[in-house]
């Protein structure tokens, strides 16, 4: 998958009754390159929509500046009327970190599309949860009291005076919310019974407020109260977690409906986990759960990894198996086919991404590659062999983690097999990227160059291109050299039976950082910024200095196994 920062806007607007509009806002969202649309959820009785997409944090930022602007200029709140708490056309703007972002990084981004809405826009904005200035400010419904029609004397306040834009009353636009804050998961789990009661005592065991405290710890015992005459009350298993028992006529069965609030303190299998436990305990049996909307792919992966490790598994498999184990292990199939294209985000935009050669045949990839185009060409098959010798030598450490013999050492090899996975997959990707440095060089040839600004820019553009098209093999020969390090582990200390495999794990990693050097070095001749270029063949010879040498010693520790 592509290694990219992604985060998510959830943009709420104060329009949930004419579609017209919610079109044109939508239509600023799609229009910006980079972004993808994923969900658009109109109300009628709230008169309020949610929209989902996602993306790289610049173009998001750009789709929700563009889609709030939109807003502004449609909706008028003096007019609007609704059963939820709203007090902006854009009511509310949360960032949520999906993949490769922190959430302080979240937040900066927060700030910026805040400072610009406020300052270009003329709208108050307050910043809320993970990117609020002020503690209390954190809380949404801190902000929002009163709504829309107390702006007017709130602005007045030094003590309200927004973070961006006028201390001023907006009557048609009102004030905006903008926000960084943790990914939120709708989650079900199926029990084998009918009974709300039961679901729900499950329920109360495992979310974060928990229950009443009850004398006698019995069901019909008095409430305990603290000193002040407060309630007191049972904490659950789960922190950050939700929840309520229900029963769904449409399935037959009783479910736990529960919001992850955040999946850092509670993941997604813990939340299931929590509960088949307490079902257990209660003579209940969990029979599968239920997502309810999209879930970033790292949550997947984290639940595949921990059934993984549970059945001492090695947990350095490829990211399909990974899933399938998460899937089968929680049961997310047991309503529905869970289908993980449309279910994970970062699957939802790999389908706008062309892998063309990665989606070949081998046979049709080794046809495409001997005819008389240019592409694909040396710098995809070197990243490709770099991939298969990768391959090879996490096979020899999966066989090592199953080895009946030695058991005890499954964690052992499933590290090195899982660092394997991650090279050969970073080295996939180099595939297709390969062909699409080349093709961005073919682009900026072809662009005009008729003035002289045109060819300077034509100029610019082609030098641009051709270190892209430098960097790529570049960035080959790097993983290929990083692969030699499991594969002399696995010739030295892997399955004995398998040593052969580690040492062609060998050979095919010194063939692609070479082969990535021959097309390093051929780009590299094009550039005219020669202490670039410089400090680019420096590093890459070096590179091939040490695949040379490294590839030497994985051989004759196979010859000593042999």
């Amino acid at each position: 998958m592509n290694q990219q920062p992604l985060i998510e806007c959830v943009p709420n607007f104060s329009e949930g009754r004419d579609p017209a509009i919610l079109k044109q806002i939508t239509d600023e969202i799609e229009a910006v390159e980079g972004v993808k649309l994923l969900d658009v959820d109109p109300g009628k009785a709230t008169n309020r929509t949610v929209v989902t997409f996602v993306g790289a944090p610049a173009p998001v930022i750009e789709a929700a500046f563009l889609a709030i602007k939109k807003a502004s200029e449609l909706i008028d709140m003096s007019k609007h009327e609704g059963e939820h708490p709203r007090m902006g056309a854009t009511d509310v703007c949360p960032l949520v970190p999906i993949s490769n972002i922190s959430m302080e990084e979240t937040a900066e981004w927060a700030r910026k599309l805040g400072k610009r809405v406020g300052d270009e826009l003329g709208i108050p904005v307050y910043l809320y949860e993970n990117a609020a200035s002020k503690e209390e400010w954190r809380n949404l419904a801190t902000i929002r009291s009163g709504e829309y029609e107390a702006l007017p004397d709130k602005l007045g306040k030094p003590e309200w005076k927004p973070d961006f834009g006028p201390n001023a009353f907006n009557a048609k636009a009102g004030a905006t919310a903008i926000g960084a804050r943790d990914f939120l998961i709708a989650y079900n789990i199926n029990l084998n019974t009918t009974s709300t009661r039961r679901a729900n005592s499950v329920a109360f065991d495992v979310r974060e407020k928990g229950r009443l405290k009850r004398e006698g710890g019995k069901v019909s015992g008095a409430v305990v109260k603290d000193e002040n005459g407060n309630p007191v009350r049972e904490p659950g298993s789960c922190k950050a977690v939700k929840g309520i028992g229900w029963y769904i006529e449409e399935y037959g069965i009783a479910q736990i409906s529960m919001n992850l609030t955040d999946i850092r303190q509670t993941p997604l299998h813990i939340a299931f986990e929590e509960c088949r436990k307490s079902a257990n305990r209660r003579g209940l049996r969990v029979t599968g759960s239920e997502l309810v909307g999209l879930v970033p792919l790292q949550v997947m992966l984290d639940a595949g990894r921990y059934f993984l490790k549970q059945q001492r598994r090695s947990v350095g498999v490829a990211e399909e198996e990974i899933i399938k184990i998460a899937v089968k292990s929680l049961g997310l199939d047991e309503l529905a086919p869970f289908d993980a294209k449309k279910k994970i985000i970062e699957y939802q935009l790999a389908e706008d991404q062309s892998t063309p050669l990665l989606d070949m045949t081998l046979k049709t990839f080794a046809n495409e590659t001997a005819s008389d185009s240019v592409a694909p060409g040396g710098g995809s098959v070197s990243a490709y062999v770099g991939a298969l010798g990768a391959s090879l030598a996490t096979m020899v450490a999966n066989l090592s983690s199953h080895r009946r013999v030695w058991d005890e050492r499954w964690e052992e090899f499933s590290v090195w097999a899982e660092k394997g996975q991650r090279i050969k997959d970073g080295l996939l990707e180099l595939v297709d990227e390969d062909t699409r440095s080349f093709n961005a060089i073919i682009d900026a040839v072809r662009l005009p160059k008729g003035t002289e600004e045109e060819k300077a820019a034509r100029h610019a553009a082609m030098q641009e291109a051709t270190k892209y098209a430098t960097e790529v093999p570049f960035r080959t020969m790097k993983l290929a050299l990083d692969s030699f390090e499991i594969c002399k582990a696995m010739a030295e200390k892997g399955n004995p039976n398998s040593a052969s495999d580690a040492g062609v794990g060998a050979l095919c990693a010194r063939a692609a950082v070479r082969g990535a050097y021959l097309n390093v070095r051929t780009n590299a001749a094009d550039i005219e910024d020669k202490g670039w270029v410089k400090d680019k063949l420096a590093a890459a010879e070096q590179m091939h200095q040490q695949a040379e040498a490294l590839e030497q010693e994985v051989l004759a520790l196979v010859e000593q196994r042999m």
